[in-house]
């Protein structure tokens, strides 16, 4: 028997975000970092900004990390699991470059990334692995040897994502007026993005190129959908909806939006909503501001009862299920063949983005792919 530990070759995970304000001087600066290169003015940003002002400017997906850290080191240690988990974000502190730095300096040299994105999209996963290639470039550049960063495959379909959101679904129809729980509808959401961006995502099915951003989110939605029937008898209608349109009136986005899906729901006599964000980890100010705010706004002025599910944070389901990813791409690094749970009908996505995956409109470098320049 090998005496290797059940997590080699790697030697640390990553927790990689998005990052956000943790107070109102935060707010433009944080919002700099995002929109960096695209020529936004100052006082456009105040205005966007606003969003975070209403709570006090701080963002809840820090503190989401920050539980889910917690939840990644519990479920670690309480299985023998020696292996050290780092927190570094995209647009805010503590930053991706300064996170790989400590790693390095900690001697770490294999690190797997657990980005908080779950589905295929340039935005979701191609960004994440620029961001990886742009920090590891900088250590380079300050003459430090970076480590080898790997990335867990997508966990949109892994049974520890996919069941607590069934579960949080029971848990919102629970919440409305009985008179109209067993004709309410689901409304399934996630991030709006361009449908040439969603068109190119992919491969979809492991075999084609495109359109994987929206297949993953309607099997996700569908598995969901079919647990609940299983679970209460009644077959809830649903769809896939968008949230948090953020692009150019004249580029054409993924629709349609939850607001207007509202509306129309309402206007068909639907009884009653829940919002199943699957789309996201954690109760960030996607998920606050755009559905708890301004969609239960549109609720409220329609007079349409509405729920919200929860996302599944750190639920100790979702934490165990990145520590059998984690053994599961360490396993296939040593050449052997781990199972790989997926529910639904796609089957477990690639360890490996392979070249050209969920391309930009300007190639740039990509770290933790087939393409990858740190390889």
């Amino acid at each position: 028997m090998s005496d290797q530990p059940a997590h080699a070759p790697y030697d640390a995970l990553l927790l990689l975000s998005f990052g956000g304000p943790e107070g109102p001087d935060d707010v433009v600066p944080f919002l700099e970092n995002v929109t960096r290169g695209r020529g936004i003015p100052r006082e456009r940003l105040k205005e966007v900004g606003q969003h975070y002002f209403l709570f006090g400017g701080v963002s809840p997906i820090n503190g989401q990390n920050r539980a889910l850290l917690g939840a990644l080191r519990k479920e670690f240690a309480e299985h023998g699991l020696d292996l050290p988990v780092y927190w570094g974000n995209r647009n805010w502190s503590p930053y991706l470059t300064d996170t790989l730095r400590e790693i390095a300096a900690d001697g770490r040299r294999r690190v797997l990334t657990l980005a908080t994105s779950a589905y295929a999209s340039y935005s979701g996963c191609r960004q994440y692995r620029e961001n990886l290639a742009d920090a590891l470039a900088a250590l380079e550049a300050e003459g430090i040897t970076p480590p080898r960063v790997d990335k867990l495959r997508h966990y949109f379909n892994h049974p520890g994502f996919v069941r607590p959101m069934a579960d949080a679904v029971l848990a919102a129809l629970a919440e409305l007026p009985e008179d109209v729980r067993e004709g309410a509808h689901l409304a399934f959401t996630t991030h709006s993005i361009p449908t040439s961006a969603a068109d190119a995502s992919g491969p979809a099915d492991g075999h084609g190129d495109g359109g994987a951003y929206v297949a993953q989110h309607l099997d996700v939605a569908r598995t969901i959908a079919e647990a609940v029937r299983e679970e209460t008898g009644t077959e809830h209608p649903w769809r896939l909806v968008y949230q948090s349109r953020s692009g150019a009136p004249h580029i054409p986005w993924l629709e349609p939006d939850v607001c207007d899906h509202l509306e129309a729901a309402h206007g068909e006599g639907v009884p009653a909503v829940v919002m199943v964000p699957i789309g996201f980890v954690s109760d960030h100010m996607e998920v606050k501001y755009d559905l708890d705010t301004e969609a239960a706004a549109k609720a409220a002025e329609l007079g349409l009862p509405v729920a919200r599910a929860a996302t599944v944070g750190a639920d100790p389901r979702f934490a165990a299920a990145v520590r059998e990813l984690v053994l599961e791409r360490a396993a296939s690094e040593r050449g052997e063949r781990p199972e790989r749970c997926a529910l639904g009908t796609l089957g477990p996505s690639h360890d490996l983005c392979p070249v050209g995956c969920c391309p930009a409109r300007a190639p740039r470098p990509a770290a933790a792919g087939a393409d990858s320049p740190y390889a």
